[in-house]
């Protein structure tokens, strides 16, 4: 049987019925085309959305937990080390923060199991354990007068900082990027729509134009209704696009200042631990100390540092207050700190670990008092009476700006998700009725030829 050449085709469709019936093939087909268009558009960035809201965002706040609950259970590990007796609190405190970053990493590893081996979660999971044997053992030779039990903490703390700690991190920076990746694919361009839009309108408005040239009427009811329900289609796809946008913009930035407050806060748990680590050497201003300087200049405030940077990204934010009231806060606490190492220096180890942690062995009130009127003088009154109370209250700013960045972040990404709701099932809804009237439309005129 010959083909169909291009005279043929041309010969078939010179009868006005066929070219009819091949305007109507073509209509349908654009309709369902850019329907088909809309609602895999509508359907990836829901998708997305979701996974901002239900799956990547909330694991990129698992992974931040792991990371801080870690940083904090060191921190409190060193600064109970220093107390004659360990106070409860410290205990009960690094015993949750342990048991947080445990809940967490599960958390983390029950999203997909088969991610565990490439990213560290099995790094998290021996190691947790080995550090928390370390500092029960470190506990222990403390409690009964041992001096090897500062070796024990220091082994720990190595652990800490050289394995879990880069393990944690690394995990937080790859549900970043996936959250990064989720947020990219639901704020997107929609290309793909624009231009089958752009197809499906220049298809129907030459096919209509040739039938009113053909016909002599000016307005075909099916290709009506079609143009209308394609038009008002796409407003509601742009507008929920839009609309959606806005509030994944919103999370994003909102998002992005949690981060920066987190950054910080690792920062001043880092110092904090090498404040009590480099009391525990009793070797004067050791390596802690050195590293307690780079985290105080990485930390700021100051034009450069994580704290004038967590600032700019909460700029006008629930975590903006808080993030200027940490630069405060810090600046009294290295005013504190700079006291407890010329209390160290200068031979007065009793007072500096007093002045540290309120606490310790043998301290003399009347030279802690003395310290602290110098100290009223330097930083203005109400300054925290030990460096752990300025440490606290540098932290708790930040945490505060952490909880109010992240409950903004997740109502907002809840908004965004909320305005793509309904969109994939109604494009697809609207191109079967657009293609229902384009076959309307010309199936009437055929049957006028019958």
């Amino acid at each position: 049987m010959p083909g169909l050449s291009p005279a043929r085709l041309r010969a078939a469709l010179k009868p006005t019925p066929a070219k009819l019936l091949a305007a109507m093939l073509v209509t349908i087909t654009a309709s369902l085309l850019w329907g088909s268009a809309a609602t895999w558009t509508a359907v990836n960035r829901t998708s997305a959305a979701n996974d901002m809201v239900a799956a990547t965002g909330p694991l990129s706040f698992d992974a931040e937990q792991v990371y801080q609950s870690l940083a904090d259970a060191d921190a409190t590990a060193a600064a109970a080390f220093l107390a004659v007796t360990e106070p409860p609190a410290a205990r009960a405190e690094f015993r949750a923060d342990i048991e947080r970053a445990v809940t967490y990493l599960r958390a983390v590893t029950a999203a997909d199991p088969t991610r565990a081996a490439r990213s560290g979660l099995a790094t998290l999971d021996t190691g947790i354990p080995e550090y928390t044997t370390l500092i029960g053992q470190a506990q222990a030779d403390s409690r009964d007068g041992l001096p090897v039990g500062a070796s024990y903490l220091l082994e720990a703390s190595y652990l800490m900082r050289s394995r879990l700690l880069p393990a944690a991190d690394g995990l937080y920076r790859q549900e970043n990027a996936r959250l990064a990746s989720s947020y990219a694919q639901a704020t997107g361009f929609p290309a793909i729509v624009i231009f089958t839009a752009v197809v499906g309108a220049v298809v129907l408005f030459r096919v209509q134009r040739w039938l009113t040239s053909r016909t002599q009427r000016v307005l075909n009811r099916g290709f009506v209704a079609a143009s209308l329900i394609g038009v008002l289609s796409l407003a509601w796809l742009l507008g929920g696009f839009l609309a959606a946008r806005t509030s994944l913009i919103a999370a994003r930035e909102h998002g992005a200042a949690a981060q920066s407050l987190v950054r910080a806060e690792i920062t001043v748990l880092r110092a904090h631990a090498d404040e009590s680590l480099t009391l525990i050497n009793r070797s004067g201003d050791d390596a802690s100390e050195a590293d307690f300087k780079q985290a105080e200049e990485q930390l700021g405030p100051g034009t450069g540092t994580l704290l004038s940077a967590a600032r700019a990204a909460a700029d006008g934010r629930p975590g903006d207050g808080r993030a200027a009231a940490a630069g405060s806060a810090a600046t009294a606490w290295y005013a504190v700190h700079r006291a407890v190492r010329d209390l160290d220096n200068g031979g007065d180890y009793p007072d500096a670990v007093y002045l540290a942690i309120g606490s310790g062995p043998a301290a003399s009130p009347a030279v802690i008092q003395q310290r602290e009127s110098a100290l009223a003088k330097q930083v203005g009154p109400g300054h925290p009476a030990t460096s752990a109370g300025a440490f606290q209250a540098v932290e708790a700013d930040l945490a505060g700006g952490i909880t109010a960045d992240r409950a903004s972040f997740t109502a907002a990404a809840s908004r965004g998700d909320g305005a793509l709701s309904g969109l994939a099932a109604g494009m697809g809804i609207a191109s079967l009725l657009m293609a229902a009237g384009c076959a309307w439309g010309l199936s009437r005129r055929i049957a006028e030829y019958r």
